[in-house]
């Protein structure tokens, strides 16, 4: 399970260091895509896996099913960390998804999130002040 937020600086070849806290629990493969509200999601290859058995649920008939598939899986790239745990994240996606070089790692329960730091402040400043509503609601018939 993955928690905690860690701010860190990718260097000039977009190289990120994983942070210590969340090292263990990823493996040596892991896979990078879109993520939401602007992060990129990284998850372990177990985890990725059943990610993948949910989108093999949907109906492939449904355009809305196949918006999804094709949009999620096209962003999908391959990360190995290296000998001294960083990952390099792909420039396609740095690019597309406008992360800057500060960015914030956010530990998701099945997977971590990149997003840009400024990304991240403003997600919370919107988000933060509806989190006990927001938390009531949810939970409340869990």
């Amino acid at each position: 399970m993955f928690f905690g937020s860690f701010l860190h600086s990718l260097d000039d070849k977009n190289r990120l260091l994983i942070p210590s806290r969340l090292r263990g629990q990823l493996g040596s493969k892991l896979f990078i895509m879109k993520g939401y509200e602007g992060s990129l999601s990284i998850y372990p290859d177990e985890q990725f896996q059943k990610y993948l058995a949910k989108l093999e649920t949907l109906p492939y008939e449904s355009k809305l099913s196949r918006d999804i598939e094709r949009i999620a899986l096209s962003s999908v790239y391959v990360l190995e960390i290296d000998k001294v745990n960083r990952i390099q994240i792909p420039t396609a996606l740095i690019n597309k998804y406008a992360i800057s070089k500060e960015v914030v790692v956010v530990g998701v329960l099945d997977h971590i999130e990149v997003w840009s730091e400024d990304k991240w402040e403003e997600y919370l400043k919107k988000n933060e002040g509806e989190f006990e509503e927001k938390s009531e609601e949810l939970l409340k018939n869990v």
